[in-house]
């Protein structure tokens, strides 16, 4: 009897069996399930340490407004102009700061005005490191010096977010609590410290522009906000080339906002830890441009210094390729003389604009061309451009290799080749992102300055995950009595020869 059951019993087992495997497999892929959810996008996150939700908001909603640069009009804007994967500035989505986004928050050292302000003559009262910006704002010198006024422009628009009425499409915003800040803003004015004060007066040890740099390197590392950070989390501005010359050295951690890395080490400044900043273009913008390809005469046009030293050999050797070419305007020119006049006039009449190297990779001519809607032509190999981590600029200039340029007719067959409906686009491109590089106060959304603190604050997580990284084994080392917080110079610093 046991016998003729038994098969019927096996069946029974093995099917049990099988049903215990399948709610096995079932809980175990399950359970991996549960464990590869957990793993992904952390939910305990500080959305506070961030500098701008708006960048955190591209990755969390997966979408995001179209941005269009008029108020007004649809934008002609090539979408492969602009990197999709990273945010700049739209002017149909404002920044209030009433809602629950957040703006990069940067506190400002109130420096003494030595360093600021009365390096452009401006006289205070006594009372207030800073002018009254609501009744006057102090000018900048003109001129040269304008170009290199970005820490002015910076400044200006710290103060300004203080006033409630003054906050649409801001960027940035004044903290007065350090330890609230995403980044420490130094207000020094120091292209405007080497364009006047690097010269020594007879019988002084040292120029006052020495001597500021001197005093702001011995004010900066006594801040408990450098210490905290070893001055990584810092903004500097020294946007002319030889602007803190000295301090630059001693104060490398720092974010340094520069025009280039033409005369800095690359262990001191470098495209990962810095941020490069247009110019301020000298020429007069080209307001209601109407031109065409047919009423834009010169085809290639280049005014400035022929006969430069460094990597500004090119132009000599450009200068006699092209002199000889019809519709081809090179010459000597500066800002004598009625120079910025002559050059307005013939960037606003030409369909292509030389932007060669000279003394340092790059100059403010590639914004004057831009503002003149003249199609920039770049020979410069080491150039470093502003925001080109979400502008592409090859949609609106021609980029030429020093080698190839240098190559009888190579460039101006180059230039030849491109046809009405290309240099359209192109000039139509340049008149669609000019507004990214305009200067001005009150700043305004989508502008330079906002721009430039939207570039500062993609640095930010980088700055914070270095910061963390510094601080993993804070608790097993020995106490430093009396000795200040510092960075460690860069492992090849020497090698560089720079000790």
């Amino acid at each position: 009897m046991a016998e003729r059951n038994s098969p019927s019993v096996g069946l029974i087992s093995q099917k049990s069996l099988f049903s215990l495997l399948l709610i096995a497999s079932i809980l175990f892929i399950m359970s991996w399930f549960l464990v590869l959810r957990s793993t992904g996008r952390p939910h305990f996150a500080d959305h506070s340490l961030l500098p701008n939700s708006k960048l955190l908001a591209v990755m969390d909603n997966e979408n995001y407004e179209s941005w269009s640069p008029s108020d007004n009009e649809p934008s002609t804007l090539s979408s492969s102009a602009v990197d999709d994967n990273v945010e700049i500035p739209r002017r149909n989505n404002l920044v209030d700061c009433n809602t629950n986004k957040v703006v990069l928050k940067v506190f400002m050292y109130d420096l003494p005005p030595e360093f600021h302000f009365e390096l452009i003559e401006w006289k205070g009262d006594g009372k207030s490191v800073w002018p009254d910006i609501k009744t006057k704002v102090p000018e900048y010198p003109g001129g040269l010096n304008l170009q290199h006024s970005i820490e002015y422009w910076l400044t200006l628009d710290l103060l300004s977010s203080d006033f409630a009425d003054i906050m649409n499409g801001r960027s940035a915003i004044r903290v007065l609590n350090s330890s609230e800040a995403d980044v420490i803003f130094v207000p020094f004015f120091s292209s405007i410290s080497y364009n006047r004060y690097s010269r020594s007066k007879p019988n002084k040890r040292s120029s006052m522009n020495k001597l500021l740099q001197e005093k702001l390197v011995t004010f900066l590392t006594a801040q408990e906000e450098w210490k905290r950070s070893g001055g990584r989390d810092h903004i500097i501005v020294a946007h002319h080339p030889n602007s803190l010359l000295d301090a630059r050295m001693k104060l490398w951690p720092a974010i340094f906002i520069l025009s280039d890395f033409g005369r800095y080490p690359p262990n001191i400044a470098n495209v990962e830890k810095d941020v490069i900043a247009p110019y301020k273009h000298v020429i007069r913008n080209f307001v209601d441009d109407s031109s065409n390809f047919d009423t834009r005469p010169t085809l290639l046009y280049f005014q400035g210094a022929i006969y430069r030293k460094d990597g500004g050999f090119v132009r000599q050797e450009l200068f006699y390729l092209l002199k000889d070419e019809k519709d081809v305007h090179f010459s000597f020119g500066s800002v004598q003389r009625d120079g910025i006049s002559k050059a307005t006039q013939g960037m606003h009449s030409s369909k292509f604009c030389l932007n060669i190297a000279g003394d340092t990779p790059s100059s403010n001519r590639l914004f004057d061309a831009i503002a003149s809607h003249c199609v920039p032509v770049i020979i410069s190999d080491e150039i470093e451009l502003p925001y080109e981590d979400v502008l592409d600029y090859s949609q609106f200039c021609i980029f030429v290799r020093t080698s190839d340029a240098l190559k009888e007719k190579f460039l101006i067959n180059l230039i030849r080749s491109i046809k009405r409906d290309e240099w359209t686009r192109m000039w139509a491109m340049l008149k669609e992102i000019e507004n990214f590089f305009e200067y001005q106060y009150p700043s305004k959304e989508g502008d330079a300055v906002q721009m430039i603190w939207q570039a500062v604050a993609r640095k930010v997580p980088s700055i914070k995950m270095k910061l963390h990284k510094s601080r993993r084994f804070s608790r097993s080392r020995p106490p430093r009595v009396g000795a200040l917080q510092s960075v460690p110079l860069p492992r090849n610093f020497a090698r560089l020869g720079m000790l």
